[in-house]
C-alpha cells in the first residue's frame, strides 16, 4: 500500500519537501515505515539516525508496533521545542470554557484573560512565553494536530483542577524580540487551582504539541534542540 508522510522542521529540510510517499506491505507497522522512509534518501536516512523521532497516526503518537491501514494519515514527528494553542483555524474556540488556536496573529494575554473569567471568577493566571536573546523565532507546527492536542490538554486539565475556564493560543511564523509566542490563561474561584492548572497546561503543551522553533539572528538560523513527545 502507498502511504504519504508529513515531514516537519529539520525532517522537512533535509529531505527538501513537506512529505514522502511510502510503499509498504498490508498489515506493516510503523517500525517498517520508518524503515522505508530511511530507504527513500541519504538525508533523510542521516537525519533519522541522529535523532529520536515518533510517528503520529491520523493525529495521534503511537508506538513503532502500531499496524498501519491505507488511508492513514501519517506525519514524522521530530523532537518538539515549542508551545501551543489549539483552536480553530482563524478563530477561537469554545469561549467560556476551553478556547485554543494556532496561528500568525499576535497575542494578547490581556484578551486571554478576559475570555476565561466569569462571575464567578477570583483568580486569573496567565503565562506568556516570549522572544529572548534572539532577533526573532520562528515557529512551525503541524497546526491540525496542535490544535487538537492541545484542546485535549486543557479539557483534561480543567477535569483535574477546580477551575472555570482555559484558553491558550501559539503564534506561528515569526516572533520578534519581545513578543509572546504562547499564552495561556485559567480562571478559578481560588488562586491555587488557578496557579495549578495553568502550570499544567504549558508543561503539557510544551511536551506535546507538534510545534518547533528556529532561532534567527541576522543570516544565520538553527533549530532549537527539542524532546521526543510521548507515544499514546
Amino acid at each position: 500500500m502507498l502511504l504519504r508522510v508529513r515531514l516537519f522542521a529539520v525532517l522537512r529540510e533535509r529531505a527538501g519537501s513537506d512529505s514522502v510517499e511510502i510503499e509498504i506491505e498490508e498489515g506493516a507497522t510503523v517500525a517498517d515505515a520508518l524503515g522505508a522512509l530511511a530507504a527513500h534518501s541519504a538525508p533523510l536516512a542521516e537525519a533519522l539516525g541522529a535523532m529520536p523521532v515518533v510517528m503520529a497516526v491520523n493525529r495521534t503518537y503511537v508506538e513503532p508496533d502500531a499496524v498501519l491501514s491505507a488511508g492513514d494519515e501519517l506525519a514524522l514527528i521530530p523532537p518538539v521545542s515549542g508551545g501551543v494553542t489549539a483552536g480553530g483555524e482563524g478563530g477561537l474556540a469554545g469561549e467560556g470554557e476551553s478556547a485554543v488556536r494556532v496561528g500568525p496573529e499576535p497575542l494578547s494575554a490581556e484578551r486571554l484573560g478576559k475570555l476565561v473569567a466569569t462571575p464567578h471568577t477570583g483568580a486569573i493566571v496567565t503565562f506568556q512565553g516570549t522572544t529572548r536573546d534572539v532577533e526573532k523565532l520562528e515557529y512551525e507546527a503541524y497546526e491540525e494536530m496542535a490544535r487538537e492536542r492541545i484542546a485535549a490538554i486543557l479539557t483534561e486539565v480543567r477535569a483535574r483542577h477546580e477551575i472555570e475556564g482555559a484558553a491558550a493560543e501559539h503564534r506561528t511564523g515569526a516572533v520578534p524580540r519581545g513578543e509572546p509566542s504562547v499564552v495561556v490563561a485559567v480562571a478559578a474561584a481560588h488562586r491555587g487551582p488557578a496557579f495549578a492548572a495553568a502550570r499544567e497546561a504549558i508543561d503539557r503543551i510544551k511536551a506535546e504539541a507538534p510545534i518547533w522553533k528556529k532561532e534567527v539572528e541576522g543570516d544565520s538560523s538553527e533549530w532549537v534542540d527539542g524532546t521526543p513527545p510521548p507515544a499514546s
